[in-house]
């Protein structure tokens, strides 16, 4: 998408103005948000966010319409006379896998953030979520291509895109660990163009690694013949959820008249008259069949969705999401 308009915002780290003592205060101001808001959430068993129930043997406890009968009980049930489950414990250590797209299109932002602020909070959110215990959580950074935009870049050629940048960040388990894989994220510099999203992907299946939780955080706008085939591989070894970032102004846009804006990706200049009902209109639809076919190829792949919007309580959606998720694990029983 198009860049219309900069955006300032707390966690934005210009190339040549970010000290890297501000990042780290935006960091521990963001840590602190989000420990407030979804501390004791997940507390207890792993079948409240993503990964399964387990497949150690815990407790017995009496049946509940909605119970997954394959879990009975048979020797209690034979011994009480009454229907009893049998409760699973999951493992202890989980191991969490981040790929992060990080390309030119997340450096942009209409509403409270820019896309890429949201995308370090997602990740800072998971961390919090995932590295108590002794897990280990890991990443993979995607940052567009490697070539440098000429000064002025919508009165030139656009750039070519150089090789792909990626970074990864071995998993590992700790506090301190996990702070430094979200430094790295906060401090990854934007290039000019954009990730192979598929690749990003495809870097959690190589090496082949434990079962565990593999999360994307992209606004996924790639072509989803590039990235849908890769995500359905990771899915068949791991939890997979799919956090997909988006600005307002990508679904519809309003009516200012003559409207400038910049591709990021590749530095072309367009002016858009976004006075014309008709315009605004097509581009709604295009947009929202955009994301229909976003949400249809993650819905193929088996991957858990989330939305993030720039102009919404992202930490609030995310609340509400693992609420939801946790629901779903339990069928609305008590475990």
């Amino acid at each position: 998408m198009a860049r219309a308009a900069a955006v300032t915002s707390p966690l934005r780290r210009p190339a040549d103005a970010a000290p890297p003592d501000r990042t780290e205060a935006v960091l521990s101001r963001l840590q602190l948000l989000v420990t407030r808001k979804l501390d004791g959430l997940l507390q207890g068993d792993y079948a409240g966010l993503l990964p399964g129930p387990g497949s150690e043997a815990g407790e017995s406890r009496e049946y509940r319409p909605g119970d997954d009968v394959r879990r009975m009980d048979w020797p209690v049930t034979a011994r009480t006379t009454t229907p009893h489950v049998r409760r699973t414990v999951a493992d202890r250590e989980l191991e969490t896998w981040l790929a992060v797209d990080l390309s030119a299109s997340l450096d942009f932002g209409t509403g409270r953030w820019l896309k890429r602020d949201v995308v370090v909070a997602a990740a800072a959110a998971l961390t919090h979520l995932t590295v108590r215990g002794g897990n280990r959580i890991g990443a993979v950074i995607g940052s567009g291509g490697g070539a440098s935009a000429p000064p002025r870049r919508w009165r030139g050629a656009p750039p070519v895109p150089g090789p792909d940048v990626f970074t990864r960040v071995p998993a590992r388990s700790g506090r301190k660990e996990a702070q430094g894989l979200l430094r790295a994220i906060a401090g990854t510099e934007i290039r000019p163009g954009r990730s192979d999203l598929g690749t990003l992907v495809d870097m959690l299946n190589r090496p082949p690694r434990r079962r565990g939780v593999a999360v994307v955080i992209s606004d996924f706008l790639a072509p989803t013949d590039r990235w849908a085939r890769p995500l359905r591989k990771l899915r068949v070894r791991h939890d997979v959820l799919a956090i997909e970032v988006v600005d307002p102004r990508e679904l519809e846009l309003p009516d200012v008249g003559v409207l400038p804006v910049v591709d990021p990706e590749t530095g072309g200049l367009h002016e858009v008259q976004t006075a014309d009902p008709r315009l605004r209109q097509r581009y709604a639809e295009a947009a929202a069949a955009q994301r229909a076919e976003i949400s249809a190829a993650l819905r193929g792949a088996g991957a858990a969705h989330l939305r993030l919007r720039t102009d919404r309580d992202w930490l609030l959606d995310m609340v509400r999401f693992v609420a939801a998720q946790r629901h779903a694990r339990t069928r609305g029983t008590t475990r």
